[in-house]
């Protein structure tokens, strides 16, 4: 593949994920225009120690691709873009930054699945609608399950995308080769937020 922008996030990207951008910094402005010039098409991954502002950063090998879905530009140069998570990819090399953060990526398609079934997930996904019930109880909108897909890893990225826990595990879920490793991590996750809710709500 050619080197792919790559926009840096204090916060991590899914495919399948939906991610609002409001750009001001000089180097982003230089690389929207020529993303939207092109194919719209972007990196995201995040950054594990520094700042998204002035760079000295460090970033994560691992990210999703993000498709420009509608963008708009303002007068004084800055841009409202919306995007959406598509395919996860592993950084090669980095680039100089010139003006951007610019990298040389391969895609890294999930594993095939070969443990884990739709009923295992399924069995995950009640989990995780007891989390969204706690969650709300204690005043915490979690967002509300979607569809989720036929495909087995794409629904496992669908199901971490709402999952209550940080962004260094979200980045390990994204990680994870596949479904037989992503979605015994998910339990873990899930099972340790439904303790930390019933212990807020004074059931345990």
């Amino acid at each position: 593949m050619a080197p792919l922008p790559q926009f840096p996030l204090g916060s991590i990207l899914l495919p399948t994920m939906v991610l609002p951008l409001h750009v001001f910094e000089p180097r982003y402005r230089a690389l929207v225009d020529d993303v939207l010039n092109g194919d719209s098409e972007f990196g995201v991954v995040m950054i594990e120690r520094g700042s998204e502002v002035g760079g000295d950063d460090v970033r994560s090998d691992v990210g999703t691709i993000a498709r420009v879905l509608e963008s708009k530009i303002y007068d004084d140069g800055r841009s409202a873009i919306i995007s959406i998570g598509t395919s996860r990819f592993r950084v090669n090399a980095w680039l100089p930054d010139d003006p951007y953060p610019l990298a040389d990526i391969e895609l890294w398609p999930d594993e095939e699945a070969s443990e884990i079934t739709r009923a295992d997930l399924d069995a995950t996904v009640a989990t995780l609608e007891t989390c969204i019930e706690l969650a709300q109880r204690v005043g915490v909108d979690m967002g509300q399950l979607p569809v989720l897909s036929d495909e087995l890893s794409i629904a496992t990225m669908q199901v971490t995308a709402l999952a209550p826990v940080g962004g260094f595990d979200k980045q390990r879920l994204l990680e994870a080769p596949g479904p037989d490793q992503r979605v015994p991590l998910l339990n873990e996750a899930l099972d340790g937020a439904i303790e930390l809710l019933q212990f807020r709500l004074g059931e345990q």
